[in-house]
């Protein structure tokens, strides 16, 4: 059900993959929201995925960027500028990939360029594109920019590697540029660390599925799905969180504050 909350209001979604992935179904939301938006994704991801489709479905416009690129993002921000007749008003970073996870290294046994390239792709990519948007005074005030984050980056989960390390720093960058750019333009950053999902990026990671059903078990209310994480997506990007920003906001059904779960606690008595 749609409540307009997003009308009138423009904004660059990145990284939807296919209709698996959360960047994906916040398209999807942000346009039923009233929204109207700009899809971007790397051209390799473009190449792979498929985004044209989710282009006619939301009638935006795909702007190939590589978050790598400085002139990527000026294109980017600047077409999309030039799309609305004006400036942006939210921004959803959704960017993330490990060499080291695709290649099989551990994390006592990194191949530091990747995990350079992990960095740069998955944290850095952030900082980038406020860095240009701040410098092109591309977003309204009291805008809003949310790029998507797991516990990881406050919890140890093995098989995560150093994508735990880039998701560390992705939250680092939110508060901090979050700071800079509030005092200048009110526009707000926040990072959601969103249950384990089952996109296509997420079950690359090995044991996925395992600690999905561990996930269910512990969390209360259950993983939260692609969906509602889109739909708490689109209430950050609205004018009710207008006082939000700089935190790192935990959608997961409860996972982050239970210690042990009575199911999970029964099935170790189990075995």
């Amino acid at each position: 059900m749609a409540h307009n909350l997003l009308k009138g209001k423009k904004g660059i979604i990145f990284g939807a993959l296919d209709e698996k992935s959360i960047a994906w179904r916040t398209a999807l939301r942000c346009v039923e929201e009233g929204a109207e938006i700009v899809l971007t994704n790397a051209p390799v991801a473009m190449r792979m995925g498929e985004i044209n489709k989710l282009a006619e479905i939301c009638k935006a416009p795909v702007i190939a960027a590589d978050v790598t690129s400085m002139e990527d993002i000026e294109n980017l921000l600047t077409k999309s500028m030039e799309h609305f007749g004006g400036k942006i008003d939210f921004i959803l970073h959704s960017v993330g990939m490990s060499l080291n996870i695709r290649k099989g290294r551990s994390y006592t046994d990194l191949d530091y360029n990747f995990t350079q390239k992990t960095m740069d792709i998955s944290a850095l990519s952030l900082h980038r594109v406020l860095q240009t948007a701040y410098k092109l005074d591309a977003i309204n005030e009291w805008g809003s920019v949310v790029a998507l984050t797991y516990i990881a980056a406050q919890r140890v989960f093995t098989h995560y590697s150093e994508m735990a390390d880039a998701k560390s720093l992705l939250e680092s960058i939110a508060r901090s540029f979050g700071y800079h750019y509030g005092v200048k333009k009110k526009v707000r950053i926040n990072t959601i660390s969103q249950s384990p999902t089952k996109t296509t990026a997420g079950s690359g990671v090995k044991g996925f599925d395992g600690f999905v059903s561990y996930a269910e078990k512990m969390s209360p209310l259950g993983n939260a799905t692609a969906d509602e994480c889109a739909d708490y997506t689109v209430s950050l990007f609205s004018d009710y969180t207008k006082m939000v920003t700089m935190q790192n906001l935990y959608h997961d059904g409860g996972f982050s504050s239970t210690g042990i779960s009575t199911a999970v606690a029964e099935q170790m008595e189990k075995e």
